[in-house]
């Protein structure tokens, strides 16, 4: 199988990369070339801007794929090009979603991949949903040989999944230091979280995949833990007790928009995910690394080298700035 991943050096992405050069794939990587490879093997790399269309078909003048999976197409525009430069040039197209694009309410749990697609207000989640639309189109008017994938709070050993405070080394710092760590809500809400390695067994099993046009997978774990178990779980991998305290996400959003979105838009509501579409579609499909399990990983990463401890002072001050004040003013504030 010939494949070609627009991005592939991310989050979420290396692990796919790393599974299809494991497997055999011939692997193709799009990338502007800013970063080395997080991994070694035989991935052939173009380097350019997927977002110039132009540099970009003549690129590819010379080539079809059996699959393409773009990672970082975030905005209609972004697959718009892309339904005009792989119409004839992919044998399917894997678009990444997410499924902050499903609707969240109580009586919508387990969500299946029928749960209608809905998220005033978080724009990130409407783009998402917006580019499902067209493709969407797409694959309804002309063929287009689409596929959709929805990750969920996915994260990497490089990559510490916080709802507050960003994915690298600035929480931990916090817990090291006896800092007060934020939660939003009262940390009750269910959650799941999705290590990458799983989420490449999901992926890599759909492409080539005839019988997954048309066909939308989300691809979880099936591990559900509060947001107070996550901080918790978080806090023993680093070796502390943390200090948690509860404050509900508009009040953070009043701080932090671009955090106070995803709060408000996604993680206030509990997640609960039916993962039987993608096991049928993938019966070696398993999301077998625990939460657990990935701290431990993840913070063996960072203590292993200084250098990868990078921590914001604009986050902390930010976060110290919503304590201080929900300490003095806010609390008791829904």
């Amino acid at each position: 199988m010939k494949a070609l991943f627009i991005g592939g050096t991310g989050n979420i992405s290396t692990a796919c990369s790393m599974l299809a050069l494991e497997k055999g794939i011939e692997l193709y990587l799009f990338t502007r070339g800013k970063s080395p490879l997080p991994f070694s093997g035989t991935a052939k790399i173009f380097h350019g801007d997927i977002r110039n269309q132009q540099q970009t078909a003549d690129i590819l003048t010379d080539y079809v794929f059996d699959a393409v999976v773009d990672f970082v197409a975030f905005t209609p525009e972004h697959v718009d090009a892309d339904i005009e430069l792989f119409r004839r040039r992919a044998r399917q197209y894997v678009f990444v979603s997410s499924a902050a694009t499903y609707q969240r309410s109580p009586g919508w749990l387990p969500i299946t991949e029928d749960t209608p697609l809905s998220n005033p207000v978080w724009q990130y989640a409407r783009d998402k949903i917006a580019c499902e639309e067209r493709l969407s189109h797409a694959y309804r008017s002309e063929g287009f040989p689409l596929t959709i994938v929805r990750p969920s709070h996915t994260y990497s050993e490089s990559w510490i999944p916080c709802a507050v405070g960003g994915h690298d080394y600035t929480v931990i710092d916090r817990l090291n230091c006896g800092k007060k760590i934020i939660v939003h809500g009262d940390g009750r809400s269910l959650w799941v979280l999705t290590h990458s390695n799983d989420f490449a067994k999901g992926l890599i099993g759909i492409l080539g995949n005839r019988e997954s046009i048309g066909e939308s997978y989300h691809i979880t774990s099936d591990e559900v833990l509060t947001w107070n178990q996550i901080y918790e779980t978080i806090g023993r991998a680093a070796g502390v007790q943390p200090d948690l305290i509860h404050i509900p996400s508009a009040f953070i959003n009043r701080f932090d928009a671009g955090t106070g979105a995803g709060l408000l838009g996604e993680k206030d509501f509990s997640a609960v995910f039916d993962n039987s579409k993608i096991k049928r579609a993938v019966p070696e499909f398993r999301a077998s690394i625990t939460f657990a399990a990935g701290m431990r990983e993840c913070i063996k990463w960072f203590e292993t080298d200084e250098g990868r401890k990078t921590v914001s002072k604009e986050r902390n001050e930010m976060m110290d700035r919503i304590i201080e004040d929900y300490q003095r003013t806010g609390a008791g504030i829904s």
